[in-house]
């Protein structure tokens, strides 16, 4: 294992590459079989159980309930909201047939010709069509309203250059789908639910996030209006983490979704759909991991706390299990995640680096001379610090210890954005600055057409409009028009 940890290549070096080695080497995900698919393995599905069952909870009480929808959606439904199918056609997977046959001339199996669909299913890339040919059959009149569905599952986008987490033809997610009696009640839950995803990146992944509205060239296919949260990596590349849209009557008249309102009228319902997915993961790793491995949010981590004996024979292993059991016992009646790891398999310095690698927020670790004084050895995984401390009263003060590093490794995040961010006037400073990475304040005209330019001879691309902030009006860096507010530029994922 050190061998394997001095292997890693540094952030430094090829950011890319450190990466993708520490995806691998932390036994968070592989490469499948399938070109652009990923295996996530046992460890890294630990965290993005957390993640969920966190945002599960959140949701819920906001009366959310979960629910469930075909992974196959009749290509007629993706075309009958015209943006939405543009949006999205050039990343579908599309099943034709529903039947194999052995091949009589020898060459194994084959598709059956005569095992054609009549209709071409599409594998969902998102839910909106299947979901809204749904509600049809659920929402009549106003007193079936409002809907709060999300459901939790996989979709496919055929992406041909893919990253584990941060791009993959198929990967997890939930999608939350609202059906609303009035614009007003629909607006107020898509900003409601984008607040939520910010409180909990910087709540529980501690990963500070800017809130903001998308350009109508970056919003979602067939949305009226797309909310972002945007995170600042260490590389000085922005990843967008979550995002919420509204999309108005566009869904409910594509698919005939209408209800009898109060004054016995038929009206059209009012739509949002919002959602994140595994690429937090990718998130988590990029915003917080060192040269040493990952350095996971106390919050998320699925093993909060590891305890590693320090032993040469049986007799002291069974001394030190002997201290050690109250001790867990107090950590987990705290509500902490504890490991004991007594395997009699692997040395103590292989276990030390393991867990680093793995980003596990603190180790204590504690031998017969321990013991004797009465001590334990606890070091923390965002500073690498170890102290010797009392074992008398150590579960309070490891409780207190993952609050401590929870609030750190935010703030470093935080203090990382705030030296990544600056402004900018003019269109040549934006374009020396951006080289530097980082997020750019700038003015924009706001047009599509300066947008694209700014895209083509930077690839910069506008994150969001921020929802707070200096809101002081200016002119475009490139073409001297009125701009309401500067907008956030970066480069990104």
């Amino acid at each position: 294992m050190a061998k394997e940890l001095k292997d890693l290549t540094k952030r430094s070096e090829d950011y890319s590459k450190w990466y993708n080695e520490l995806v691998t080497k932390a036994d968070l995900a592989e490469q499948s079989a399938v070109r652009g698919c990923m295996v996530i393995k046992p460890y890294g599905y630990a965290i993005w159980e957390k993640m969920q069952q966190t945002l599960d909870r959140m949701f819920k009480e906001t009366g959310v309930q979960n629910a469930y929808f075909p992974l196959l959606i009749p290509k007629s439904f993706l075309c009958r909201e015209a943006e939405h199918v543009e949006g999205f056609a050039k990343e579908c997977a599309v099943v034709t047939h529903y039947r194999l046959k052995n091949d009589p001339n020898g060459n194994g199996v084959v598709v059956d010709p005569d095992a054609r669909l009549e209709e071409e299913l599409i594998v969902r890339p998102t839910s909106e069509t299947i979901i809204w040919g749904t509600y049809k059959n659920w929402i009549h009149s106003y007193r079936d309203l409002p809907v709060l569905c999300n459901q939790w599952a996989n979709v496919m986008r055929w992406e041909m250059r893919t990253r584990m987490f941060l791009r993959t033809a198929e990967f997890l997610w939930q999608e939350g789908h609202c059906a609303h009696a009035t614009a007003e009640e629909s607006e107020a839950r898509t900003v409601q639910m984008i607040n939520l995803y910010a409180d909990f990146a910087e709540k529980y992944m501690a990963m500070p996030v800017i809130k903001g509205v998308k350009s109508a060239n970056e919003r979602f296919a067939g949305a009226l209006n797309t909310y972002t949260i945007e995170a600042m990596m260490q590389d000085g590349k922005a990843l967008q983490s979550g995002t919420s849209h509204n999309l108005g009557q566009n869904f409910a008249k594509a698919f005939d979704v209408t209800f009898i309102n109060k004054d016995n009228q038929p009206e059209y319902v009012w739509a949002n759909s919002w959602g994140v997915s595994t690429r937090l993961m990718g998130a988590l790793i990029m915003t917080h991991s060192d040269d040493n491995g990952l350095v996971l949010p106390p919050h998320l981590a699925p093993i909060q706390v590891v305890i590693i004996p320090i032993y040469k024979n049986s007799e002291q292993l069974a001394e030190i299990s002997k201290t050690v059991e109250p001790i867990v016992e107090q950590l987990r009646a705290l509500g902490i995640s504890v490991k004991y790891d007594d395997a009699e398999n692997r040395r103590p310095g292989f276990k030390f680096a393991d867990y680093e690698l793995k980003g596990v927020p603190v180790r204590l670790a504690i031998g017969a001379r321990d013991i004797e004084n009465g001590t334990v050895e606890v070091m923390r995984r965002d500073t690498l610090e170890k102290q010797v401390e009392p074992l008398d009263g150590i579960a309070a003060r490891v409780q207190a210890l993952l609050e401590e590093i929870q609030t750190n490794i935010y703030q470093k995040a935080l203090k990382h954005r705030e030296e990544m961010t600056r402004e900018v006037d003019t269109y040549e400073e934006f374009k020396k600055e951006i080289e530097k990475g980082g997020f750019i304040l700038a003015h924009w005209d706001g047009t599509v057409e300066t947008e694209e330019k700014i895209k083509a001879e930077t690839k910069a691309t506008i994150r969001c409009i921020p929802l707070e902030g200096d809101k002081t009006p200016g002119v475009c860096m490139v073409t001297g028009k009125p701009s309401a507010q500067r907008v956030i530029f970066a480069r990104n994922y």
